[in-house]
């Protein structure tokens, strides 16, 4: 008898990028039982989740011509099709319902800030995704906001909902990655890559403020690509590079591997995360996980995530970030609260419940 199930077909090309990776490798486990699944993407990359899923090879460039060109060629009728970012196919393809994640519109918040060809592809494509898809998944209730703001989307159209975060920190040995990665004996950490909404440069002049005792103990890590992504932040590089205090002091791992993550945490005495701008900013919840203590911006969608778990700062000022970095490094009782209070926050953030929540819309779409 041939299957029956729902035919769902996922780009997945981006399997192994930071966040829309993470994001992805958590769901699909959960998603490929429920459905009749194929992949796009890299098939190596893909073979853990085959079989149940099949995979078909694409491996066209994000944001490029040849993604929309091949596309069309490569969805065979489906149920739905689903994009996990917002560089839906502008071409019609072979499925009756369409449903795209947006994780946040940087690209139209910063509008000013891209390049006119960047702008013109921001424009097109995420009104297009929000124009042709059927649904609309977002991560955080800021985020939904936000595409309101941007693209006067259909509040019905938006579904919210939150990532999970793993509820038990995997078999790591904390020393092991310490001496694979170089890491300095205490650090204050940053996870992500390094582009210009991340705000490091205010947490590099933060750490230039602090009392020569604490420079002398702690040296910053940036744990995440360095190079090699569309709108990387040049800038910070190179003034990283030119300041003696901060080249000596400042350490960026380059890519990490997923089974390594939490010995970064873990080794970590303190998490920073003093982005401007994010659609649901999983890395504080992650520190929590490996009971690292979180100062966080009191931006966009990051209060709403962490709650009362985290310290926060105004992203636009240094010496903000200074003292609250200070408070925590020289108050046990203050660092040992921040800790209890990340591990019950966490337990609200559930990979299992977030895939539950996308298999049951779905569902309604191909009833409705």
């Amino acid at each position: 008898m041939a299957d029956s199930r729902i035919r769902l077909t996922i780009d997945a090309r981006m399997i192994y990028h930071s966040g829309i990776g993470k994001y992805l490798r958590m769901l699909l486990p959960f998603i490929i039982k429920e459905y009749d699944v194929t992949l796009l993407g890299n098939p190596e990359q893909l073979a853990q989740f085959t079989p149940p899923a099949k995979v078909i090879a694409f491996n066209a460039p994000i944001y490029s011509i040849g993604e929309q060109i091949q596309l069309p060629k490569l969805v065979s009728h489906a149920d739905i099709f689903w994009s996990p970012h917002y560089n839906v196919p502008l071409l019609g393809i072979k499925c009756e319902k369409k449903v795209v994640t947006i994780h946040d519109v940087y690209h139209l918040a910063f509008y000013k800030d891209l390049s006119l060809k960047q702008k013109l592809y921001a424009k097109v494509v995420i009104n297009n995704a929000v124009k042709t898809s059927d649904a609309i998944i977002t991560v955080s209730d800021f985020s939904k906001s936000e595409i309101i703001k941007y693209t006067a989307c259909n509040p019905g159209k938006i579904a919210v909902i939150y990532n999970g975060v793993e509820q038990s920190v995997t078999n790591v040995n904390p020393g092991t990655v310490r001496e694979k990665y170089q890491l300095p004996a205490k650090y204050i950490l940053f996870v992500g890559n390094v582009k210009p909404h991340k705000n490091l440069k205010t947490l590099l002049k933060a750490f230039l403020l602090l009392n020569e005792r604490f420079k002398s103990i702690y040296k910053i890590v940036i744990a995440g690509k360095k190079d090699g992504f569309i709108t990387g932040d040049r800038d910070l590089i190179d003034w990283v590079n030119a300041n003696d205090e901060l080249r000596d002091r400042v350490v960026f791992t380059g890519y990490i591997d997923n089974d390594d993550m939490n010995g970064i945490y873990l080794n970590a005495s303190l998490f920073v995360f003093p982005t401007v701008y994010e659609g649901f900013g999983l890395p504080p919840l992650e520190a929590m996980l490996n009971s690292c203590p979180v100062i966080a911006s009191n931006a966009s969608c990051i209060p709403e995530v962490c709650g009362q778990a985290a310290l926060y700062f105004d992203p636009m000022n240094e010496y903000d970030l200074k003292n609250a970095i200070e408070k925590v490094l020289t108050d046990k009782a203050t660092m040992d609260e921040m800790v209890n209070e990340g591990l019950e926050r966490i337990k609200l953030f559930d990979w299992k419940n977030a895939a539950d929540s996308h298999i049951r819309l779905f569902n309604q779409i191909i009833e409705n």
